[in-house]
């Protein structure tokens, strides 16, 4: 009897270490957006010297993201690149370095200054100086101007 009542302690007790662990994984992480992936969509307009440039169908999508998820970089383009459409589509967790406008750039296999160096950000009508550091939220209207 005594030694089923250790057996029983033991076993509470590593259940309740256990749920402890478990909540101390989950600690809220600044950096971390989601756990469970997301799905967001801004959009980009760029312009050189006041004229629009096109976004190409399907960046982000082909033979070199054979080996990742879906195929695709989880920053990408479909059909509706010509609206400006950035498809952002990550399994897991999802970061705050992995939403930079840089990564769409990097899927584009472009850096942001490929256009020019003299750049003006807008971000949802608001003037934005953090170009390829941007994090992307859904929604989000982004237009760079190249002069």
């Amino acid at each position: 009897m005594k030694n089923g009542l250790i057996i029983v302690g033991v076993i509470a007790i590593l259940f309740a270490g256990s749920i402890w662990w478990s909540k101390s994984l989950q600690k809220s992480d600044p950096e971390i957006i989601s756990r469970n992936g997301l799905h967001w969509h801004p959009t980009l307009e760029i312009y050189v010297k006041g004229e629009k440039q096109e976004i190409p169908v399907n960046t982000g999508i082909g033979d070199q993201y054979a080996a990742q998820p879906m195929g695709m970089s989880p920053i990408h383009t479909h059909a509706d690149a010509n609206q400006g459409i950035i498809h952002m589509e990550f399994e897991g967790v999802v970061r705050k370095e992995d939403t930079k406008l840089s990564k769409f750039f990097e899927s584009w296999n472009k850096d942001i200054n490929s256009f020019g160096s003299n750049v003006f950000m807008k971000v949802n009508g608001e003037p934005n100086t953090e170009l390829g550091n941007y994090e992307m939220k859904d929604g989000d209207k982004i237009e760079l101007r190249y002069e």
